[in-house]
């Protein structure tokens, strides 16, 4: 295995192809990252945008250059001295027919060689396909179905619209006639509705409209997601299908590491990762697991640590002033008219997608609670009505995304979880019949009569009941909650709960105590393609908590001067004064620093990408509008009102919100080169996004996945090789200075590597008038010892649009280290430890990383 050291992820599709990633490997080899992170590599759909949608686990997808470009792209990360860490998908496949497993079982059912691959209901009376825009009968009455030829896969198959599903083969003979020819029949049953009715009943599936699919769905799905069939992996013939190519590839040296997709999904995630690293004989699996607060991972699974998203939520909310909270709450409030009870939020809209988004989860666990309770004289009274009352109680009460009750029952952990949960149920009286609850907390707590993990409803009910929880969670609160409690957003991230309105440095020291204690192979991440906003925007954003004055005046002014841009109020919702709030945060963290007012086209080009993002989070937020019932008038009045702002006649108005932004720039562009120094000195691997060497100042996706110019950056890394520390600076608004940051970091810590592997976290204390704005830490062997300081917020420390300090900051303010060293600077320069005073320690650039070969 390659020494791991830092990785860069790239998203393959879109542009980005084996051989278009090669080209790029000398770049990432003299940035200085050790590995090449991979998205998702093997087949998928055609067209598919991520790959995620997976059709064929044992072949590469042909769209990036199939096996022979792969092979390029391994030799030429094998010449530069690259790893390779790949992203495979093992919870979920496409329910599509171009995945031939589905195909199959789509022509043969529960008779198909893959019938057991799938998470399928096989009690249900057919395989429900819930694929159509409009109700069956509807579609059938319209004349949308009918029987076509397909010659490629030489078959007949049912068509409605641009969708053809294969036919059980003797279907046509039951509908037609054995004796006929079958391509002599199509004609007349097309022609005959009842015919064509006659036929799709008689297949394996059944063809519904697709909002079926929130009540009645016989197989599990990814999350919410229709198109995407859950996959059977602790089955070991699963398994060893899934993983054939993936095991392969470790064996001979193409990949070094994986990264497993929604490790959450699985029924049994310790299992699956012992599992897996038998397979291997390796141990260094990342894990993507969005940890709730003050949650750790599971101790006896069988991987490296998590994908990182827990550390840059720290990384952020440790750039959040905590003092300002209630001004900032209160001011959000006013404007909006919002409440701040996160934890009622968060239930409201917990419930609200387990009964609406996830209902057919919630069905499919009501049945099997009602089936299990029915063969218990003790329990077979309980109405099905009180089961289900109490199933989704405790679901909206579980305070993490999921258990990881197995073969062994209940952890500590698990146990303690479900206790409280369900004691928080009983006290709030949210449920009448207190013996449902307690039927299911003992279900889920105590050991069962029959083995649960090989057969039996008992066994499917603890499965699926932990595999919904993540869902609920998930969609609840990243993909709704997120999007309406919008105080800060920059604390609206994955892995983060933006209640927690900043963080101590004493606090984040201890998490990083911990951190260090459960393994240095964790990923440190501050983006990834699922974060809700580029790194260097949440930077830019937390700022926003060092002014809330200042920040409240501005929107009231803005919302007096724009008021005149909104259609008139009517029953569409608007204005929306909550939207508008988000709105104004949204251009202060996506504007681009080198955008000027007299840029036309640019400006346009941020209102398409604003109206873009603003549509998204109010359907997310599902109180006005939704992806499932668009409300047109509504999304169309914001679609002007944002576009308005962006209307030369409103240039007073944009200039103004233009200066507001430009206050924050530099205490942000601090912000993000403290978050970059953390992110590569903590414990940990730092993990690079596609172009965030630069600023990111991307929205969510797709607006983060949009083409990367790596020409530029090329270039500007060959400028920042001959410039030094001070000069970078002078070149802030272009993202010098963090990519000169980055690669003088990456190549400390090639120099350095047991020192950032090995090395012994402590806090570093600090003195003085401004003490509480610096973090400082050392990492440390016995022969060597590396020094980390950083400020925080800063705002008022800096010159006026110059990433400069003002006079006298800092000058009082010291780091207290053990005298008798020498520190060697990333600037070049030394310092002689002991009691530094900080304005010396950044003189030169405005973070201090330095290091000794000297003990402590």
């Amino acid at each position: 295995m390659t020494e791991f050291l830092a990785s860069y992820r790239l998203q393959f599709r879109n542009g980005m192809t084996f051989a278009k990633a090669a080209e790029l490997v000398p770049y990432l080899a003299e940035l200085g990252v050790s590995h090449l992170y991979a998205s998702p590599i093997f087949a998928a759909v055609p067209g598919s945008t991520h790959g995620y949608d997976v059709i064929d686990h044992q072949r590469f997808d042909p769209g990036l250059g199939g096996e022979e470009g792969f092979r390029l792209l391994s030799e030429t990360l094998r010449d530069h001295g690259l790893a390779m860490l790949l992203d495979i998908v093992p919870n979920h496949m496409a329910a599509r027919t171009a995945n031939p497993w589905w195909h199959d079982l789509l022509i043969h059912g529960q008779d198909s060689t893959y019938a057991h691959c799938f998470d399928i209901d096989w009690g249900a009376p057919r395989l429900l396909l819930p694929l159509l825009a409009e109700p069956y009968g509807e579609a059938l009455a319209a004349g949308h179905f009918s029987v076509v030829w397909h010659q490629e896969s030489d078959e007949f198959q049912f068509r409605y619209r641009d969708l053809h599903l294969p036919l059980h083969p003797a279907s046509l003979d039951v509908v037609c006639g054995a004796t006929l020819d079958k391509r002599s029949v199509v004609e007349r049953v097309n022609r005959n509705p009842e015919l064509l009715h006659a036929l799709h009943e008689a297949q394996v599936w059944r063809l519904a409209h697709w909002r079926l699919a929130r009540a009645a769905l016989s197989y599990r799905r990814f999350f919410e997601i229709t198109d995407l069939v859950g996959v059977r992996v602790e089955d070991p013939r699963v398994f060893a299908a899934v993983h054939a190519l993936p095991l392969r590839l470790l064996r001979e040296g193409s990949v070094d590491r994986l990264r497993i997709d929604h490790i959450d999904g699985l029924a049994d995630p310790k299992t699956y990762l012992f599992r897996l690293r038998e397979a291997s004989g390796r141990s260094s699996a990342l894990v993507e697991k969005i940890l709730g607060p003050d949650e750790s991972l599971p101790e006896d699974w069988a991987c490296a640590g998590t994908t990182g998203y827990e550390l840059g939520a720290m990384l952020t909310a440790l750039q959040v002033d905590p003092e300002a909270e209630p001004a900032f709450t209160e001011a959000w409030c006013r404007f909006t008219g919002a409440g701040a009870d996160y934890a009622a939020a968060l239930r409201a809209a917990k419930r609200q997608v387990l009964s609406d988004n996830l209902a057919a989860e919630l069905t499919a666990l009501v049945e099997m609670m009602t089936q299990i309770a029915a063969e218990d004289t003790a329990s077979r009274d309980l109405p099905a009505d009180s089961l289900r009352k109490a199933i989704i109680e405790l679901l909206i009460a579980l305070p993490v995304y999921r258990t990881y009750i197995d073969t062994g029952g209940p952890s500590r952990r698990d146990r303690l979880l479900l206790l409280q949960a369900a004691q928080e149920v009983v006290s709030d009286r949210r449920i009448e019949d207190r013996r449902a609850l307690g039927f299911i907390i003992d279900l889920l707590l105590q050991p069962v009569k029959e083995d649960p993990w090989h057969g039996g409803v008992r066994r499917t009910f603890i499965q699926r009941f932990q595999q919904t929880s993540g869902p609920l969670m998930a969609k609840a609160m990243e993909d709704t909650l997120f999007y309406r409690f919008n105080r800060l957003i920059a604390l609206n991230e994955v892995g983060a709960e933006p209640a927690r309105f900043g963080l101590e440095s004493e606090h984040f020291h201890d998490a990083m105590g911990r951190r260090q204690a459960q393994g240095s192979g964790a990923l440190s991440a501050t983006a990834t393609h699922d974060t809700k906003r580029g790194e260097d925007a949440r930077a830019r954003l937390a700022v926003l908590s060092e002014m809330p004055s200042a920040w409240a005046e501005a929107v009231e002014r803005w919302r007096a001067a724009a008021a005149p841009l909104w259609p008139a109020p009517d029953v569409s919702g608007l204005p929306d004064r909550s939207v508008e709030w988000l709105l104004y945060q949204a251009l202060l963290g996506a504007w681009p620093p080198e955008l000027a007012l007299d840029n036309e086209d640019g400006l346009q080009e941020l209102a398409e990408r604003t109206a873009g993002f603003l549509i998204k989070a109010v359907r997310e937020a599902k109180e006005r509008t939704s992806w499932t019932a668009p409300n047109r008038a509504y999304e169309q009045g914001l679609e002007t009102f944002v576009r308005g702002l962006f209307e030369p006649a409103q240039r007073p108005l944009l200039r103004d919100i233009r200066a507001t932004i430009a206050q924050t720039e530099t205490a942000g562009a601090v912000n993000s080169l403290s978050q970059l120094t953390l992110k590569l000195t903590l414990p940990g691997v730092p993990d690079i996004y596609q172009g965030s060497e630069l600023y990111d100042f991307s929205m969510v996706d797709p607006d983060n996945r949009r083409p990367i110019d790596f020409v530029r950056r090329m270039q500007l890394l060959e400028e920042a090789k001959a410039l030094t520390a001070t000069q970078v600076l002078e070149r802030w608004r272009e993202g010098l200075p963090k990519l000169w940051l980055l690669t003088h970091l990456l190549g400390l810590r090639q120099a350095r590597r047991a020192l950032f592997q090995d090395g012994h976290y402590e806090p570093l204390r600090v003195e003085g008038d401004e003490a509480q704005h610096v973090l400082a830490f050392s990492r440390s062997l016995p022969d060597s010892r590396l020094i980390v300081a950083v400020p925080r917020l800063v705002l008022r420390h800096l010159l006026p649009g110059q990433l400069a300090w003002s006079p006298g900051a800092f000058a009082r303010t010291f780091l207290c280290l053990s005298s008798g060293s020498v520190l060697r600077m990333l600037s070049g320069r030394r310092v002689p430890d002991g009691r530094i005073a900080l304005d010396r320690l950044w003189r030169d650039f405005p973070v201090a990383v330095a290091w000794t070969d000297a003990g402590p």
